[in-house]
């Protein structure tokens, strides 16, 4: 499955696990690297120095080449950066910052670096600013997501109309259908979260895990707009935001409300009444735990026999 995604990053398959935080620690990473994909680790929720150990770690563990997701909303950026170059990491997903801010440092070392966006205007900024491949990421997204609701199936021809860079898809994909619909419509690889929460190798605990196996249609929901958009499975905490939506917050006591470490409290710790509990809404579709190269396996395969049913009549 040769194409520009695959050869740029140097993959068996246009298929990218996504940064997740909380979820996408070295061994999640190096599993979906040795399984023919390219594998994430998620820089968001680690100090700089658990990010040094993951990357050391996920060297040891894959000869295969994978990536750091660094959302740049986060402190220590100068740091982390630092430690990704220093370690001689070579390909870098930023999300949720200006791209311009390291897209030419990384560069110079370099680093092929992607830019996550959520529309148009900022995938067109995003290849401005020299970013080597662009990921459109839709509304049905788990996690931080953009403001415009707009969903992935649309999203991707339009990007893919406005800029030359190639595109990854990402935000409602956990099959090989999804892979194939998103790639038909002009992607040239696909990002997946979701799926691979759902897996043996993902730091995040068990209880989120089941918690995600367990969702279906119309269990998360994106909130918390006036702050970081954020998808999230309904649950105690979700349930007392909005009722504190009713009595119209402020800025500030929806910050007092969500207080510090809401996500490593839900994800990382299991707490499933009191934490964040972030996932897509393609957690409907999820209904195993599975090793992650059986994953990227059965994605890749679903893809091909669906590819090969193409010269059949469909009416």
């Amino acid at each position: 499955m040769k194409n520009r995604i695959t050869n740029l990053f140097q993959i068996k398959y246009p298929l990218i696990q996504a940064g997740m935080i909380w979820n996408s620690g070295w061994k999640l990473a190096s599993a979906v690297s040795n399984a023919g994909g390219l594998g994430l680790i998620g820089a968001g929720s680690m100090y700089p120095e658990v990010l040094k150990e993951h990357i050391q770690k996920c060297k040891k563990a894959t000869k295969f080449p994978f990536g750091i997701n660094v959302p740049m909303l986060y402190p220590n950026i100068e740091e982390i950066m630092q430690i990704i170059v220093d370690e001689g990491v070579k390909v870098v997903f930023t999300s949720a910052g200006n791209p311009k801010t390291w897209t030419s440092i990384l560069k110079e070392k370099g680093i092929t670096v992607a830019h996550v966006v959520s529309s148009v205007k900022f995938a067109v900024k995003a290849e401005q600013a020299g970013v080597d491949v662009v990921v459109a990421e839709g509304f049905e997204a788990g996690g931080h997501n953009g403001r415009e609701e707009t969903t992935t199936f649309t999203l991707i021809p339009m990007v893919k109309e406005k800029v030359n860079v190639p595109v990854i898809a990402a935000g409602g994909i956990a099959t090989g259908r999804g892979m194939l619909a998103a790639m038909i419509l002009g992607a040239d690889a696909v990002q997946i979260g979701s799926r691979f929460v759902a897996s043996n190798e993902a730091s995040s605990h068990i209880n989120f895990k089941n918690e995600v196996v367990n969702t279906e249609d119309g269990d998360t929901h994106l909130t918390l707009k006036e702050l970081a958009p954020v998808r999230l499975i309904k649950n105690k905490f979700y349930n007392d935001l909005q009722n504190l939506y009713q009595q119209k917050p402020t800025i500030e006591q929806l910050k007092e409300k969500l207080g510090r470490a809401r996500a490593k409290k839900g994800m990382f710790e299991g707490d499933l009444e009191n934490g964040e509990l972030e996932i897509g809404q393609v957690a409907g579709l999820i209904h195993e735990i599975k090793p992650a190269a059986e994953i990227v396996n059965e994605i890749i395969a679903e893809l091909e026999e669906v590819r090969g049913t193409f010269n059949k009549p469909l009416f």
